[in-house]
């Protein structure tokens, strides 16, 4: 019986020929997906230069194949899980699609936590550093986001008050937010961006809360006609979390000047600009609002504190829910708060 040899490593490429630099030398071509439309701003001005930078910096050794509207398949609520399993290489979406999955860095998603998507980025990365590390355990996160602040956009009617929310259907992104609509009047429709314009179209939903940066991707100034904003002086209704994620073993597998690479392209610094730009976004979907001659509504500080004490609760609720996984709920609000006043 003949015995097998196995060889790896410099013993391969000596065997097969292959000069260990001409492997170092090797290019890796990584597919990125997600759910946002290939128009939106969030692919044009956040996934795409990100990826162009990481290829330039790389000398052309990374090279990336883009995915937007889940044009490898599957729902928006699959990208992680793509990941995770390696059928992409790094996707980008919303935790809260996977209701409860991750539920520590829900508390960034907690009414009236933020209005400064950079600051409350920082904020959040550090938070995942610090507090829940295990969190996305499964794949190389690479960056950790939220956007800009979250609002009211609506159909047929304006909302000026929680009053005016009893009876409407609104779609919210995520459970905190749903909770969040619920405790302020409205009758939630939990439901993932791309399905806002038919929902809105047949009227399944009377009105959905989204940031103005999102607006034109899923036009929305062309389905609503009224728009309820908060100023910025205070906190914003709400926000969203984002994850940038990479499947661990193709992050593991790459040379390590690659490696340095991508890592000098992940982490606190590149999760404030996503932040940062997404935010800074906003006026273009304000401006597509106003260029159709919307109704746009700014809600005056008397009534944010009527919404601010209506939705109160859900923070208790939030906590009592971390107390029941055997996390301290208490603190996690208290340390997610100060890392957001220490880079406010």
């Amino acid at each position: 019986m003949k015995r097998r040899t196995f060889v790896t490593g410099a013993a391969a490429a000596a065997s097969l020929g292959t000069p260990l630099a001409a492997l170092a030398q090797q290019t890796v071509t990584l597919k990125f997906h997600t759910f946002m439309a290939p128009l939106s701003n969030v692919w044009l001005l956040m996934h795409k230069p990100w990826m162009e930078k990481v290829e330039k910096e790389s000398g052309g050794r990374i090279k990336f194949e883009g995915y937007p509207a889940m044009q490898l398949g599957g729902t928006p609520a699959q990208l992680y899980d793509q990941a995770r399993d390696g059928v992409v290489d790094i996707v980008w979406t919303l935790p809260g699609t996977t209701a409860g999955r991750f539920p520590r860095i829900e508390v960034f998603e907690l009414p009236f936590m933020m209005n400064h998507a950079e600051a409350t980025s920082k904020a959040y990365w550090e938070y995942f550093q610090t507090e829940c590390p295990d969190e996305f355990k499964e794949t190389q996160v690479l960056a950790l986001h939220v956007h800009g602040p979250g609002m009211f956009h609506s159909a047929k009617k304006l909302i000026k008050s929680p009053a005016d929310l009893r009876g409407m259907k609104v779609r919210g992104p995520t459970r905190q937010v749903t909770k969040m609509l619920a405790s302020v009047g409205a009758t939630p429709v939990g439901m993932p961006l791309p399905g806002i314009p038919d929902a809105l179209s047949k009227g399944t939903i009377d009105a959905c809360v989204i940031p103005w940066e999102v607006v034109p991707a899923v036009k929305v100034h062309e389905l609503t006609k009224f728009h309820t904003e908060f100023d910025n002086s205070g906190p914003a209704l709400y926000t969203t979390t984002f994850v940038m994620a990479m499947n661990k073993a193709k992050y593991d597998g790459l040379a390590p000047d690659l490696k340095k690479v991508i890592d000098a392209n992940s982490g606190l610094a590149t999760s404030a600009w996503l932040g940062k730009t997404q935010q800074g976004n906003d006026p273009l979907g304000r401006k597509a609002a106003e260029d159709r001659g919307n109704t746009i509504y700014k809600v005056p500080a008397d009534v944010r504190e009527q919404f601010i004490k209506l939705s109160s609760p859900i923070d208790d609720l939030w906590v009592k829910d971390m107390d029941g996984r055997g996390y301290d709920g208490k603190k996690l609000l208290a340390r997610a708060k100060e890392l957001i006043a220490k880079h406010a």
